[in-house]
C-alpha cells in the first residue's frame, strides 16, 4: 500500500526535523522544504496528502502558497505560526486551511491534528461515489466530482470549507444546521470554538454568492438556531 505522505514547509530546519521525527514514528512518509514557492511545487510534482505550511517563509507565505495549491489540489492544510490570537486562526481558517496550530506546539498534538486531517479526507473520498449528485438551485450549480461551483454561469471560487458547507446545506434545503453541527459534519472534529469559526465561513461564502447584493438569500440564518439552504 502506498505510504501517506506529508508535505513539511517551515524555514526553520529545526522546527522540520522535530516534526518528521514525529511523523515517521507515526508510519508517515515525509517531504521537507524551506519556502513557499517549494511547497507549491512539491504538491505539484509529487504524491502528497496532507501539507502542514508555516505561514511566514520566503518567497511565498502560507497563505499565498494555499492560494496556489487549492487551484488544483484539495488535500488537507495545517498552518503552523507563532500569531496566536483568535483573529490570526480565523483569518487563516478562511484563507484555506483545514486547521491551525500555534507554536510552541505539543508535536503530538500536532501529530493527532494531523491524523484527524486524514481521517476526515479518507472519509468524504469514501462516501463522496454514493454522494455525488450535481446540485442546482437558484442559479447555482454545484458539482461534487469537481469541487466546482457555478452562479448564474459564472465560476464561484471557494475555499475548501465554503465548498463543503455549501454542499452540506443544499443537499438538505429546508434543515436547519447548527453551528455545532456544521462544524462536526465540515471539520470533522468534536465542536469546541467552533461557532464563531463557522459564522465567518458563513459569512465569506455570502459574501462570494453576492448575497449582500440580494434581498432573497440562498443561505437563510434561523435565529437561535443555526443555518439553511434556501434554495
Amino acid at each position: 500500500m502506498k505510504p501517506i505522505t506529508v508535505l513539511i514547509a517551515d524555514d526553520e530546519p529545526e522546527i522540520a526535523d522535530l516534526i518528521e521525527l514525529h511523523l515517521v514514528k507515526e508510519g508517515y512518509r515525509c517531504i521537507k522544504v524551506s519556502d513557499g514557492l517549494e511547497a507549491v511545487q512539491a504538491v505539484r510534482t509529487q504524491s502528497v496528502d496532507l501539507a502542514i505550511l508555516d505561514i511566514m517563509m520566503p518567497k511565498l507565505d502560507g497563505y499565498e502558497a494555499t492560494q496556489l495549491i487549492r487551484e488544483r489540489h484539495h488535500l488537507p492544510i495545517i498552518f503552523l505560526s507563532a500569531k496566536a490570537t483568535d483573529l490570526d486562526k480565523i483569518t487563516g481558517l478562511v484563507r484555506g486551511a483545514d486547521d491551525y496550530v500555534t507554536k510552541p506546539f505539543n508535536p503530538m498534538e500536532l501529530v493527532a491534528r494531523v491524523n484527524a486531517q486524514l481521517r476526515r479526507a479518507r472519509q468524504f473520498n469514501a462516501s463522496s461515489p454514493s454522494n455525488n449528485a450535481v446540485l442546482e438551485a437558484g442559479g447555482l450549480i454545484i458539482d461534487p466530482e469537481q469541487r466546482t461551483v457555478y452562479l448564474y454561469g459564472n465560476p464561484i471560487e471557494l475555499t475548501p470549507k465554503e465548498f463543503d458547507i455549501l454542499y452540506l446545506l443544499a443537499s438538505h434545503p429546508k434543515k436547519v444546521f447548527s453551528s455545532e453541527n456544521i462544524f462536526e459534519q465540515v471539520w470533522g472534529e468534536a465542536y469546541y470554538e467552533g461557532g464563531n469559526t463557522v459564522m465567518v465561513h458563513i459569512r465569506t461564502l455570502r459574501k462570494k454568492l453576492g448575497e449582500d447584493m440580494h434581498k432573497d438569500k440562498l443561505i437563510k440564518t434561523v435565529w437561535g438556531v443555526g443555518y439553511s439552504f434556501n434554495g
